[in-house]
């Protein structure tokens, strides 16, 4: 499993078919404000002639994607199939493919990085929203009054790029958060509430510094937190205290928060990877294989060879 760059991802769609392809990588691109672009996809279809199919990789950029047409994702350890009309959110954080099942597909999306929605340029940033979180559903399937509603900001999205507006990068930055709470809207996620009181705050920044540890991109990374102590120790509050707030706003205590992230990091390596299980099990933070089986076996019902066999 490789890691995508945004240069990458143009070549990877493009290949040599499309001569557009610098154009629009060099075009939306600038040191002070990252990179933006927004695609139709049935024009895209056309111009390059052929599905766009994305290998199960991670990517260092973002990516919103409303979708029209037959499609299976992947990832994680998800499999979805999209029937007709979807809305995609993918972060850096989570790995995916992308399938489409037959030629006739249409919709938007729209990709940018991390330096595009900088917290400085949006007062918010964009890696504690729970629709960039592990715990979202990455997919959404949508009603055909809810796709036109999506539709049209991303139709508000492709006029204005094309524009000569000085401020354009600004309103795009609006645009693409209109398309984030959105998505928020269309299905209750697990622990969202008004981030306005401690409890919340102290839960996000959990998150946050969980986050900060992956993905594991290599075998000489390793995770440097394993225990609720040393979360609560970087936190600067007791062990006692994080478990409360975490309790009271996602259900879970932080132990179990932990697990689970380690166990679909470790799903995901055992998948995508050739890596042996020693290997795997040194980067997660086990000093011996067994403690490492032990411990997927219980989350999972299945060691980890099992699991990767299967």
């Amino acid at each position: 499993m490789t890691t995508i760059s945004i240069n990458e991802f143009y070549k990877e769609i493009f290949k040599d078919k499309c001569p557009l392809t610098e154009l629009f990588f060099n075009e939306q691109s600038n040191e002070d404000i990252g990179h933006f672009n927004v695609f139709n996809i049935a024009e895209m279809n056309s111009t390059c002639k052929g599905k766009l199919v994305m290998p199960y990789n991670r990517r260092t950029y973002y990516k919103i994607s409303l979708i029209n047409g037959h499609n299976i994702v992947d990832y994680a350890d998800k499999q979805i199939e999209i029937k007709q009309k979807a809305i995609l959110f993918a972060s850096p954080r989570i790995p995916y493919r992308y399938t489409p099942q037959n030629e006739n597909q249409s919709g938007y999306f729209c990709v940018f990085t991390a330096d595009f929605m900088d917290i400085s340029k949006t007062a918010l940033n964009i890696d504690t929203l729970p629709i960039f979180s592990n715990q979202s559903d990455f997919v959404y399937q949508i009603s055909d009054e809810q796709y036109e509603t999506i539709e049209h900001i991303f139709l508000k999205i492709n006029d204005e790029i094309q524009s000569d507006y000085a401020f354009k990068y600004d309103l795009l930055r609006n645009y693409v958060m209109e398309l984030i709470h959105t998505g928020q809207k269309l299905k209750p996620i697990e622990g969202q509430k008004e981030n306005h009181n401690a409890s919340s705050r102290i839960s996000s920044l959990f998150i946050e510094l969980l986050e900060r540890q992956f993905p594991i991109e290599s075998i000489n990374q390793e995770l440097q937190l394993r225990t609720a102590k040393e979360y609560a120790e970087n936190l600067r509050i007791h062990v006692n205290h994080l478990n409360k707030v975490l309790k009271e706003v996602t259900g879970k205590t932080t132990t179990e928060i932990i697990k689970h992230r380690i166990t679909q990091e470790a799903k995901i390596l055992l998948k995508q990877t050739d890596w042996n299980i020693s290997e795997i099990a040194i980067c997660l933070g086990f000093d011996e294989v067994a403690h490492f089986s032990n411990f997927f076996k219980k989350q999972v019902n299945s060691s980890p060879l099992q699991f990767r066999e299967n």
